[in-house]
């Protein structure tokens, strides 16, 4: 019988970049395996199915959260003047500082055109955060205009208003259109308040985020450290908005290359908010969990370890384990646990996981499915560590892991069709969540088929099954289901119209090739279903298209 043994491999797919209207529930499928140098093997006798190892961090995604104006905090602060995204629970306070308050005494201008910029700027406000940003684009330019009009060329209220617009231009990736209004915003508040005001700083952070949503991160780092400097010098170093810049910097940094200073900013900027009494709100957590990742992108999981178990000690106590929150750190934790080879305390925590998602949610829910996928992987990992001592074990694990596997097929397929029969809903943003549940079902889908295939070859050669080709079949079938599944559901946009599930439909392809060259250099017979001819050229096609994709991406 031939002897094949299945390597550990560790994949991650690559989530889209955040908006204000993306799912908070959307979960990255990072597949099984600790990291290692080099590449990764699923061995089939002499030949190898290869993955180069991709970078480990499964979430890590640079917060350019819209910044003064158009922010997505919980108090977005549109144009009524110079405003500040502030994380302090005060914003009141924050807006008392740095804004330009509505003053009713005459001191500010009032007539027809400051009435039409107030109104034009929130209902752009409006449109914006309703995803309407053609409209809000619309507003904005008025509001610019009714306020050069009403309060004059370079009267901060015009600086308001170029922030607006650049602010909306900048979430609409119109880069060109934005640069030359934040410069002009910068220009006009360094003329009236002076190179050290705040609102200068402000203005700073604004051009900051600008370039790093461009991945000019020489420009960003110049801009982020001038709004530090400001800020520092005149809210004070253990401000909450000092903290942002100073995080926001340590990002920059970090995507510099600069471990080490990147590190020392991060935590700097959270120690702040402790000291500052918000250490348990969202805004720290959400730094933990990015300086978490950055660890676990160096391969320092202990590090990252004990920052996820720090999180999931805040949720449990603030939040129980009624919370999706909760269950997301503890997921969080478990996948970093698999990394680090502690597979037991991982299985156990994803155990948890999914009961409580059951409860949550519901028993058909695509996360309830992607839950089912770790499992299936975390009891490959362990089967494969209990082989050689223990193979009646190893075959329990296996079939506990064919059990999720097959479920999580079930529910993908359910979770597929229903946004089939829905006649293109998801597809027109009716719902951001259902948008986002398609695209994970099909990576779902397409997972668990390929790690059905790598599960047949392994329980196969435990059992040691008389049929030679028995455990090549299998993987077979497995792979072609999964090529079968993708062209079912190819037409709908909203399903396979994603870059990182052409990504997953790729490595299945390129699993099956591998297979039945396998199969043939071994003088069998494969199904015929799909000739090597046929595969290697929806191969090359399906590589153009992910090629094409990132192109114009960038």
């Amino acid at each position: 019988m031939l002897l094949r043994r299945a390597a550990n491999f560790v994949r991650r797919i690559r989530p889209p970049p955040r908006s204000p209207f993306t799912d908070p529930l959307a979960l990255p499928i990072p597949k099984c395996g600790r990291p290692r140098e080099g590449s990764h093997m699923f061995r089939l006798g002499g030949d190898a199915w290869r993955k180069d190892r991709e970078e480990f961090p499964w979430w890590v995604v640079v917060a350019v959260q819209a910044a003064i104006f158009l922010g997505t905090s919980s108090n977005p602060a549109v144009a009524d003047g110079v405003s500040i995204e502030s994380n302090s629970e005060n914003n009141a306070e924050a807006a008392e500082i740095v804004g330009l308050r509505r003053i009713d005494d005459g001191s500010v201008v009032s007539n027809i055109h400051t009435t039409k910029w107030r109104v034009f700027t929130d209902n752009g406000r409006d449109s914006f955060l309703q995803g309407k940003l053609e409209q809000a684009e619309r507003f904005f330019l008025s509001a610019l205009q009714e306020a050069k009009e009403g309060f004059g060329e370079r009267d901060p209220h015009v600086a308001s208003s170029c922030n607006n617009l650049a602010e909306l231009y900048r979430v609409m990736k119109a880069f060109d259109k934005a640069e030359p209004l934040y410069l002009e915003a910068v220009n006009i508040l360094e003329e009236s308040f002076g190179p050290q005001d705040i609102r200068v700083g402000v203005a700073f952070h604004n051009l900051g985020q600008f370039y790093l949503a461009q991945r000019k991160l020489e420009e960003a780092q110049i801009y982020y450290e001038r709004a530090l400097k400001i800020k520092g010098r005149v809210l004070g170093y253990g401000h909450p908005d000092y903290a942002d810049t100073m995080y926001h910097l340590g990002m920059v940094l970090h995507l510099q290359g600069k471990e080490k200073e990147s590190d020392a900013l991060i935590l700097d900027s959270i120690r702040i908010l402790e000291e500052a009494g918000q250490g348990e709100s969202m805004v720290c957590l959400k730094r933990l969990r990015h300086l978490a990742q950055m660890y676990l992108k160096s391969s320092r999981f202990e590090d990252a370890e004990n920052l996820q178990r720090k999180i999931l000690h805040m949720l449990e106590l603030s939040k129980g384990w009624d919370s999706v929150e909760t269950v997301l750190a503890a997921e969080g934790l478990a996948l970093t646990l698999q990394a680090a080879g502690k597979l037991r305390e991982a299985q156990e925590l994803l155990e948890r996981c999914l009961e409580a998602r059951k409860i949550l949610l519901t028993e058909s829910h695509i996360q309830v499915a992607a839950n089912m996928l770790h499992l299936a992987r975390v009891g490959m990992l362990i089967s494969n560590q209990s082989r050689k001592r223990n193979p009646a074990e190893a075959i329990v694990e296996l079939d506990k892991a064919k059990g999720f596997l097959d479920n999580s097929i079930r529910i993908a397929r359910e979770v597929l069709n229903k946004s089939v029969k829905q006649g293109g809903q998801w597809r027109n943003g009716n719902s951001a969540e259902s948008g986002n549940k398609g695209r994970i079902a099909m990576i779902v889908l397409l997972q668990s088929f390929d790690s059905l295939g790598l599960l047949g070859l392994t329980k196969e050669e435990l059992q040691e099954s008389r049929d030679e080709n028995s455990h090549l079949v299998e993987a077979e079938d497995a792979l072609l289901q999964c090529m079968s599944s993708y062209k079912e559901f190819a037409s709908e946009r909203s399903v396979s119209g994603f870059a990182e599930v052409k990504v997953e439909y790729l490595s299945c392809l390129k699993h099956l090739a591998s297979l039945i060259g396998e199969i043939t250099q071994q003088g069998m017979q494969h199904s015929q279903k799909v000739t090597t001819r046929e595969l290697n050229y929806e191969i090359s096609q399906v590589e153009k298209e992910i090629s094409q994709m990132r192109r114009h991406k960038k």
